[in-house]
């Protein structure tokens, strides 16, 4: 089974450990054994400008998994989204309105799926390939996540040479280690079977890389990087 997901992360954060605004969509090919991407792409967002409604993120999401899948032909198309694993071609408003979601969690599905599900449908309808709103519950989701966080601390290396220092906030369970000019990002959580994922920052002058917990955040980490 080869899967391509989606997800948005990681965050430039405040001198109070609060979130400026997200980062990264990571777009990855995930296959046996599951543990980390054959392929990824990425698209950065300005954090300074930051749309925190969520449907940026989803539109992001969607787009930049389906220009992945058009390249690499997988089986599924799974989104950071619980909806249940219902396509989203099939969200019409009336769908929509018998989930189980928050009202804020349909109005955003109503908004974004009026320009989404038209997308979505005629890729189906051109490659037989489901787009799928299965939200955490996928391995796939979370490998996205965790490429997501990489890139964030790739960017935040790019900014810290810039400006001379970055916080950045990974997302839930991982840390991140530069090593020998690999950016490598791990699970914390024991149950998750060692996810991971690598990427290549070509850093060229030395910097450094402190991780440590979110103060304010449980669960979360800090990346801290200075020049």
């Amino acid at each position: 089974m080869r899967i391509v997901s989606a997800d948005t992360g990681g965050a430039l954060l405040d001198g109070e450990y609060e979130p400026i605004g997200l980062i990264a969509t990571a777009a990855v090919l995930v296959e046996k054994p599951f543990r980390t991407a054959s392929l990824s792409i990425v698209k950065y967002s300005n954090p300074f400008d930051y749309d925190t409604s969520g449907r940026d993120a989803i539109k992001d999401e969607t787009l930049l998994a389906l220009k992945l899948a058009k390249k690499v032909k997988p089986d599924v198309i799974h989104l950071d989204s619980s909806l249940g694993g219902i396509p989203v071609r099939h969200l019409d408003d009336v769908t929509i309105d018998a989930l189980r979601i928050s009202d804020r969690g349909k109005a955003v599905w109503h908004d974004i799926g009026k320009e989404l599900r038209p997308i979505v449908k005629r890729f189906w309808e051109n490659t037989g390939i489901d787009v799928l709103a299965v939200g955490k519950s996928s391995v796939a989701v979370r490998v996205a996540e965790i490429y997501a966080g990489l890139y964030s601390t790739k960017w935040g290396i790019e900014y810290a040479l810039k400006e001379g220092a970055a916080r950045i906030g990974l997302p839930r369970y991982m840390k991140v280690e530069l090593k020998r000019g690999i950016l490598r990002g791990e699970s914390l959580d024991p149950r998750e079977g060692g996810l991971y994922g690598e990427i290549f920052p070509e850093v060229e002058e030395p910097v450094s890389i402190e991780v440590y917990p979110n103060p304010v955040a449980r669960t979360f980490m800090v990346v801290e990087i200075k020049v």
